[in-house]
């Protein structure tokens, strides 16, 4: 886990696998340099346990069927902030010992989250916190959110319109300030070849379920 003033900042092992999605021969021509996207969601105070709170990325003005341009993510960071100075005091973001996850998404999860097996998901992150000692640790959550910093057969190629980011808190009520969760998204957009993203679109739309 590293830190940062004023935010809390999770860094993951990562774990690589190829599919379409990063695969070696996708013929991928970058168009831009990279760039960030962000979004952020609010977790209102005292949220009762299992509360899940959703926002979405429109990323129309970067995605076009007829051209076959599409995004490429490179790189996934989730800050976990708390109150109206956005500080990072893990027991105010809480108000017991308990869990804070992120997930970002390229479908529509319907405000849930889901399952780390679904094609759908981009990055994640979560937060285990003794509230008494106010530690943090990351034990569970290892999918990867950083998919390649140099090679773009590496990154992960979005071809949906939007990216959606899934906030919430478990086996506690979260704590009586609000809390913000923000993805940060580095990413370029990149022209993929006809087959290639085909390929994506039908993976992509198949973990629809």
């Amino acid at each position: 886990m590293n830190y940062r003033q004023g935010a809390v900042r999770i860094k993951k092992i990562e774990v690589m696998f190829i599919d379409w999605r990063r695969a070696h021969n996708c013929m991928a021509t970058a168009k831009t340099g990279s760039f960030y996207l962000t979004e952020t969601i609010t977790l209102p105070a005292a949220s009762p346990d299992g509360t899940r709170i959703a926002g979405s990325i429109d990323l129309g003005a970067y995605v076009n069927v007829a051209t076959g341009q599409a995004i490429a993510i490179d790189q996934v960071d989730f800050v976990w902030q708390a109150g109206a100075d956005y500080g990072n005091a893990l027991n105010s973001m809480v108000a017991s010992d308990g869990a804070l996850t992120a997930q970002l998404t390229d479908l529509n999860p319907n405000g849930l989250f889901v399952r780390a097996d679904n094609q759908s998901l981009i990055a994640s992150g979560a937060i285990n916190i003794d509230y008494t000692a106010n530690l943090g640790t990351m034990t569970s959550d290892l999918f990867p959110d950083n998919h390649g910093n140099a090679s773009l057969s590496e990154s992960f190629m979005v071809v949906n319109d939007s990216l959606y980011l899934i906030g919430g808190n478990d086996n506690t009520i979260s704590g009586a300030s609000e809390v913000y969760v923000t993805a940060r998204i580095r990413c370029r957009v990149v022209k993929l070849a006809t087959k290639d993203w085909m390929a994506i679109a039908i993976q992509s739309t198949a973990s629809d379920n």
